[in-house]
Formats: structure tokens, sequence, C-alpha cells
């Protein structure tokens, strides 16, 4: 069993993902920042259904589209219960709950920091995880709820998963992430690592996804030496 996953730019840095259970042709989107643009790369993808939308958070950028979406396809709505509070939800899901696409486990995580009820849905099995807001490529979300402790804990949380996970992180925000770490990291490879990403981006393309082992070896958030020095990053991060 596995997941074949298409990744689409929505709104101003927002990716929007569709995911397939290969066995099963079951099909799931992973918030909806956009409707219009969910389910026009739906029709583009021939896959022919919609069954879950899998919300990772309350935030409107994840959550707007849910009532279209739902409209159009029929699909059932997943998420925390901290959704409610911008779209309804068909389903609450909480930490250690699992979702089921199909012949796909999608094992529910909390990872409170950016909001209080954020969630990451992982195809342990087949080494993806959706990571909404909590985690980005050289970065990680901003305490808009949360404590700084909580938010290291999450992110140490992903860092116990396997390095070979692929991170499939909501927003394209790596180019502005790499000069921050930049300034937090000398080593060549890590100017190597920039370079890259500096360079994918003027050509148009994403960095997203990324894996988990690259980002325990670049992302200045994983390589804190505990929480009190993740929260004077993320202080730093904010004011950068």
């Amino acid at each position: 069993m596995s997941l074949d996953i298409r990744l689409f730019p929505c709104l101003s840095d927002n990716y929007g993902f569709l995911a397939r259970d290969t066995a099963t042709g079951a099909v799931a989107a992973i918030d909806t920042p956009d409707a219009a643009a969910v389910l026009a790369d739906l029709e583009q993808s021939g896959w022919g259904r919609l069954d879950l939308i899998l919300n990772t958070h309350w935030h409107p950028d994840h959550t707007q589209g849910n009532a279209a979406v739902k409209a159009a396809t029929g699909c059932a709505t997943v998420g925390p219960e901290e959704v409610r509070k911008a779209a309804p939800l068909d389903r609450i899901v909480r930490g250690g709950d699992v979702v089921r696409l199909g012949d796909t486990a999608l094992e529910v995580t909390d990872t409170p920091g950016h909001t209080l009820g954020h969630v990451v849905y992982r195809d342990a099995a087949g080494g993806q995880a959706f990571v909404g807001d909590t985690l980005f490529a050289l970065g990680c979300g901003r305490l808009f709820e949360g404590t700084p402790e909580q938010m290291w804990d999450s992110l140490r949380t992903l860092a116990a998963w396997t390095d070979e996970t692929t991170l499939w992180c909501a927003h394209e925000y790596t180019a502005a992430n790499a000069r921050f770490a930049l300034s937090l990291d000398d080593r060549p490879e890590m100017a190597a690592h920039a370079a890259r990403i500096f360079a994918a981006r003027e050509r148009g393309e994403p960095t997203v996804p990324t894996t988990l082992a690259t980002e325990k070896a670049f992302n200045p958030f994983l390589r804190a030496a505990d929480a009190a020095d993740f929260a004077a990053r993320r202080a730093a991060k904010d004011s950068f």
C-alpha cells in the first residue's frame, strides 16, 4: 500500500495536497486553502473522487474551502475539535487516533504550538507525513496560541520519526527561513543547502516536500539545544 501525492500552490504561499491510496483509489485533500484550487487539481488529477478532507488546524487558510469542497464532492470532513471555530466537521480526531484512507492508515499526532489543537497526519508505513504549520523546511510555525515549551515538545515528537520520513509542509517559506538559518549557522554545508534552495526558488520550483533527515541536519529549530534555546530562536526569527 502507498500514497500518490499531488502538491499545488494556492493563495499567496500555501500548498494544497491531494493524497490517493493506490490500492483502493480513495482520495483525501489535506486542508482546503482555496476551494477552487482544490477542485481544479482534483479535476486535473483524473482521480474522479474525493472521500475526505483532513484539516490540520483551524486557521482560515487551511479550512476556508471546507464547505465548498464538501458541497461539490460529498466528502467527509475530519480534523481536530478547534476546526469547528471556522468550519463544520463530520469527525473530530486527536492524537492517537487513526484515519483510514482506503488501505492506508494515517496516524494522528497532537502538535500544539502554532495553535493549541494542531494535529498532523502520518502514513508511518509509507513514510509520508502532512505536518501543516508545525514544521516547515528550515522553519516552524509561529506560536500564535501555544507556548515555546509546547512547540518544542511537538517538534521533538516529529524528530523521533524515522529520518526517511517525507514531510509535506503547508507553506512555501523556505527561502526566508534559509536566510534566518544562515544567520545562525556558518557551516559550509548549510551555505550549500541554502544555495540549492535559492536556486530552486529562482526557477519557480517548490522546496516542499523535505525529509526529516534534511531538517534534522539544517533546520535551526530542530537543532536547538533545549526548550529555552528554541524559545530564543523562535523570538529571533519573529523579528528577523
